[in-house]
């Protein structure tokens, strides 16, 4: 393996359990917002349909098809009306909630600290996201991140979001570094893998799920668990 000297995170579906994290706001909001008294969904459809509506516009951010603004307002519109909901009835609030609540989950993925612990004092680690500034930092305040990273690169801040490679060029000069002294370590095969392959810089490609790269898809190194990691540098 390559000696690498700087290692670029993403962080979420990374190492900050979007997922886990998310759910366990969704059924809060399931409860403080009575969804369950329009009898129209159960909680679970409520979490597999929103999950379903953010990916989708997540995807129209990223490829700056719709802004920040849009995803924030239409996700919580899109999930309710597509359960049955009439646009009225969406509750007032339900999204501001989301974002206020979300953000101080702590879940992260197995092995993340011990791993993080292990690389610091060997590598310069840092992060670079397509998320929004502010929640991301109460994001790595409330799961006990922040101390292991010396620069966070959020897409708002550069004006660039992944793959473009002008982000992963703005995070290099950043942190003052080649790219080939560079190791980019994320969970999104295009966002992450494809962008920093396009920027000269090798990956890893994050796959606890195991899924299978689509034809053509192929990072520098795959691992399933973070633990990985330790094995690998």
């Amino acid at each position: 393996m390559k000696t690498y000297t700087h290692l670029l995170f993403d962080l979420d579906h990374t190492l900050w359990d979007f997922e886990k994290n998310s759910e366990e706001t969704l059924y809060t909001l399931f409860e403080e917002f009575e969804l369950g008294a329009f009898n129209k969904f159960s909680c679970s459809s409520f979490y597999r349909k929103y999950k379903f509506v953010n990916n989708v516009l997540w995807d129209l951010y990223n490829k700056g098809k719709i802004t920040q603004k849009e995803l924030r307002e239409l996700r919580f519109v899109k999930t309710l009306t597509g359960l049955g909901l009439l646009p009225h009835e969406v509750p007032k609030g339900i999204s501001e909630a989301y974002t206020d609540i979300c953000p101080t989950k702590t879940a992260v993925f197995p092995y993340t600290h011990e791993v993080l612990s292990y690389l610091q004092p060997k590598y310069g680690l840092h992060i670079i996201t397509n998320g929004f500034k502010e929640v991301q930092a109460i994001k790595m305040s409330a799961s006990n991140l922040h101390g292991y990273f010396k620069e966070v690169v959020t897409s708002e801040c550069c004006g660039y979001k992944k793959p473009d490679k002008r982000m992963f060029e703005h995070a290099l000069g950043r942190i003052n570094v080649n790219p080939k002294d560079c190791l980019m370590i994320g969970d999104n095969l295009e966002c992450d893998i494809e962008g920093a392959r396009l920027s000269g810089i090798d990956q890893v490609y994050f796959n606890p799920e195991k899924t299978k790269p689509k034809k053509g898809q192929k990072p520098t190194y795959e691992i399933h668990c973070l633990s990985q990691l330790q094995e690998m540098l």
